[in-house]
């Protein structure tokens, strides 16, 4: 051993003194020799690190932490880390190293950081080891890491508002939904810092407040006498709790009620038979409270949908009508009145008044073989009046019109007209010719007419594989046309049907389906080609409708426009008086010789557009009225076997309304005013003959205006009874009058004592209960109405709008027709039914539906008679307006 160490020493001795006398390059090139021997690797850090640093500190957390290591280790210099340099130009930060053997370094700013200024920075950072020796020489470097670090926020900023006084002006007597808007903003950075969380108002007892988006409301009608200016201070927090930095101002100025909106004109008009055209309006203006109008569009509307079949016409069968309108022959009536030869429709609900057939959703009639041709041609035309409204309960059945299908065997449906989901369809099933193609069979239209509840008169003109719709002389497209296979050919008969589809196969025993819901009349088809549009035109004219006076004097700049039976007149204009004088002229005519007896009513819209304001401000005269209520049974349907809801047929005809009764509940529907509403409602009565078995019933009432475009909020009532008490075997029934407290106006001394009775009714007995509906139902409607009308057209509105907002009178406007100024007839007072000023019924309906001939020798009594009883005058007292 002691020789082999000899021998090393003295070879180690050899090599440096050969290092250091071989000259200055063989020196060098040994020392970068055994310094590549000794640095053999390069640092080794993260490729990636993520950094938090709050703002005004110089600590920056990262992760993962920065640690270089080095497989050189533990040789001094190789296996050391020397630094870490950051790469970019002017970036606040440094790194250090805290360890050179471990690795350990720390990244730390140099100068302050703001996070207003940069939320967050990235750059490139790399790790270098101690090379060789002291002197930097022969560093190595790691890859290139990036270095992601965020800038943590201090509320350092208070909100501050944008405006240091805010002011409004409002007028009184209203609640505003919002008067003004303040707002404030926050310099800080980050989101829960900068957003402004709430407002507070810092005066006390004022009759104001404020939500978290700055809008400033009154909570009470402010009046001009009481005080005429509000001072209110207000502040703002952001979402830190830190509130502003200085108060604002908001200074509400009270301003005293104008009263925009038509004036000086009357809300009834008597209309004289063979007077012409009569004005509506002959001393109308419209007050606008010195606002500046730009433009002005008026909305005139004739409502007479409990006239007739929507308006006065001629009451001449539809042959007859057809004939006088110059229609071609052979048109097939397919609801005809019932007769020994045409018996189909004896037992189908009609209309007394005229021809009307009422569909209930369990009728429906076999036209007999023979009647139509079997196979139609590729031209022919169906025509018919309709009034629909929506099928009552959540249902999305099939309504059929008119259907020939299969008698038996199987349920092809040849053609077809009905309705499904408020859409028209026309279903046409070609036979197989040789032609296996794809061919047009369905025809869609969507129209909001064909659930309005009034109503309108449609043609359907076939020229295959055209189909076109004319609804009250209108021309419709169908907006979706379905193809379907040719129907293969079999021997198999057709059945024609009326108000639902035969379904002869796939059954037991074959029936109607598909029922309709809603009124018919005037149901024909005619083989062949269709009519001119001349014709359609007069089937469906109107004799009544709204008429210009002088269209030559209506003034510059006014533009007017009529819809094709003359019941809606829109005029246009920018300025107020040319416009007053143009509504002035507007007139009411009817060239039938009888008019119908009853009250026309008319609905005036408005839109007038102010030069300050971006929207136009609305505001309406119109009534209010209804189209549907729906009394639906909650908790599972009625069981038909025990329980029932009824109502008179006859409260519904006196009142003009029509109704559907099904297990799901009653659906009562058509134009009419509330209290019409309400004094049906209150007949309405639940029976159940097997109470034994009943615990509870409950019913929920929600009525409809404008086609459920707004409805009434919600009226539930449960019915319970009780069944411990034991009395006589004889049945009885009882009448339990069920009405709110807050009705003061129908209340009854004995409704309390039927109330006590009435907790004790055997099982045997009837329970009847009358369903009664407060006056509160109705009103929190027209309220949702109001709301969201001014909802739509003000919201956001500037401050100079809100000065132009107009209100209206909600009184009605109404024509009524009096056929006994010139033709009088003796003893039609008898007939006649006094209602209510606030029913809206009008006086002996029935009688006035005939046609003149019957009119004025059936009544009168003789042919020319009514002529020695002209200028008599009618009792206002039994009229509704």
């Amino acid at each position: 051993m002691v020789t082999g160490r000899l021998c090393w020493v003295p070879l180690l001795l050899v090599l440096g003194v050969g290092s250091g006398s071989g000259g200055g390059g063989g020196g060098s090139r040994r020392r970068r020799l055994l310094a590549s021997k000794v640095n053999k690797h390069k640092p080794w850090i993260e490729t990636s690190y993520h950094g938090v640093i709050t703002e005004n500190n110089d600590t920056v957390i990262l992760d993962p932490p920065l640690v270089a290591l080095d497989k050189d280790a533990p040789v001094p210099f190789a296996g050391e880390i020397c630094a870490f340099k950051i790469h970019g130009q002017e970036l606040p930060f440094e790194a250090v190293v805290l360890n050179k053997t471990s690795g350990e370094g720390r990244l730390r700013a140099r100068s302050p950081i703001d996070c207003e200024l940069q939320k967050e920075y990235t750059f490139i950072i790399q790790a270098y080891d101690c090379g060789t020796g002291p002197q930097e020489t022969a560093w190595k470097k790691s890859h290139k890491a990036v270095v992601h670090i965020q800038v943590k926020d201090v509320n350092e900023f208070a909100p501050t508002f944008k405006e240091p006084a805010y002011k409004a002006v409002v007028t009184e007597g209203k609640i505003y939904d919002s008067i003004l808007q303040v707002e404030a903003v926050d310099e800080d950075c980050s989101p829960q810092y900068s957003q402004i969380c709430n407002y507070e108002i810092v005066t006390t007892d004022v009759p104001f407040a404020i939500d978290r988006n700055g809008n400033v409301r009154n909570t009470e009608k402010l009046s001009y006498d009481k005080q005429r200016q509000y001072e209110i201070l207000v502040t703002a927090y952001d979402c830190g709790q830190k509130p502003a930095a200085q108060d604002t101002l908001v200074q509400v100025d009270v301003k005293p009620v104008c009263k925009p909106g038509w004036q000086d004109w009357t809300k009834r008009i008597e209309y004289q038979p063979g007077s012409g055209s009569v004005p509506l309006f002959p001393s109308i203006h419209l007050e606008t409270c010195d606002g500046a109008v730009s433009s002005i569009q008026i909305t005139t509307e004739l409502q007479t949908n409990y006239i007739g079949k929507g308006c006065d016409r001629e009451t001449y069968s539809e042959k007859s009508l057809q004939k006088l309108c110059g229609a071609s022959s052979g048109i097939i009536d397919l609801l005809p009145s019932p007769s020994a030869a045409t018996n189909w429709t004896a037992g189908l609900l009609v209309d007394s008044s005229e021809m009307i057939f009422k569909f209930d959703g369990r009728q429906g009639a076999k036209i007999p073989d023979g009647v139509v041709p079997k196979n139609l041609t590729d031209q022919f035309t169906i025509t018919m009046w309709m009034k629909h409204g929506p099928s009552p309960g959540v249902r999305a059945e099939k309504e059929t019109i008119l259907c020939n299908s299969d008698k038996t065997e199987m349920n092809r449906h040849h053609y077809a007209l009905y309705v499904h989901n408020c859409r028209l369809v026309f279903l046409l099933r070609k036979d197989f010719d040789q032609a296996d193609t794809f061919r047009p069979a369905e025809f869609h239209w969507k129209l909001d007419q064909i659930c309005d509840k009034e109503w309108h008169y449609y043609v359907i003109n076939v020229e295959f594989p055209v189909v076109t719709l004319y609804m009250d002389g209108a021309t419709y497209e169908p907006y979706l046309v379905t193809n379907d296979w040719p129907i293969h050919p079999s021997h198999i008969a057709m059945q024609l049907t009326v108000g639902a589809c035969w379904q002869g196969g796939e059954v037991t025993k074959p029936r109607f389906a598909q029922f309709f819901h809603g009124s018919l009349a005037s149901l024909t088809i005619r083989p062949g080609k269709m009519d001119s549009q001349k014709v359609v035109s007069c089937l469906q004219a109107c004799k009544e409708g709204l008429d210009i006076n002088s269209l030559e004097s209506l003034g510059q700049g006014i533009k007017y426009h009529f819809n094709p039976s003359q019941s809606v007149l829109v005029m246009e204009g920018d300025d107020i008086g040319n416009i007053n004088r143009a509504l002035q002229k507007v007139s009411y005519i009817n060239s039938r010789q009888f008019p119908t007896v009853g009250v026309r009513r008319l609905k005036v819209s408005s839109k007038v557009q102010t030069l300050s304001a971006p929207k136009s401000a609305v505001f309406e005269e119109m009534l209010h009225n209804l189209d549907f209520c729906d009394i639906l049974v909650l908790g599972g349907d009625l069981d038909p076997k025990q329980e029932c809801l009824e109502l008179n047929h006859s409260e519904l005809h006196q009142r003009h309304l029509d109704a559907t009764n099904s297990t799901a509940g009653y659906s009562i529907y058509g134009v009419g005013s509330m209290s019409r509403y309400e004094q049906v409602l209150r007949h309405i009565r639940y029976r159940n003959w097997r109470p034994a078995a009943l615990e509870a019933r409950r019913f929920r009432l929600k009525c409809s205006e404008l086609n459920g475009r707004y409805t009434s909020n919600e009226f539930n009532l449960e019915v319970s009874v009780l069944h411990e008490v034991r009395v006589s075997d004889k049945e009885h029934v009882n009448h339990l009058i069920v009405q709110p407290p807050f009705l003061q106006s129908v209340h009854h001394p004995e409704s309390q004592t039927s109330i006590q009775r009435s907790s004790v009714v055997p099982s045997i007995a009837t329970v009847v209960i009358i369903i009664s509906v407060c006056m509160l139902v109705f009103v929190v409607a027209m309220g949702m109405y109001r709301v969201r009308i001014a909802h739509q057209h003000f919201t956001q509105e500037s401050e100079a709008a809100k000065e132009a907002e107009m209100d209206w009178d909600d009184s009605a406007l109404t024509i009524t027709v009096n056929p006994m100024e010139k033709h009088g007839a003796p003893g039609r007072g008898e007939d006649e039914t006094e209602e209510e000023e606030e029913e809206d019924l009008s006086s002996s309906s029935s009688d006035s539906e005939g046609s003149d001939e019957e009119y004025g020798v059936g009544r009168g009594g003789h042919g020319q008679g009514g002529a020695a009883q002209a200028q008599l005058e009618w009792d206002d007292s039994t009229l509704p307006y």
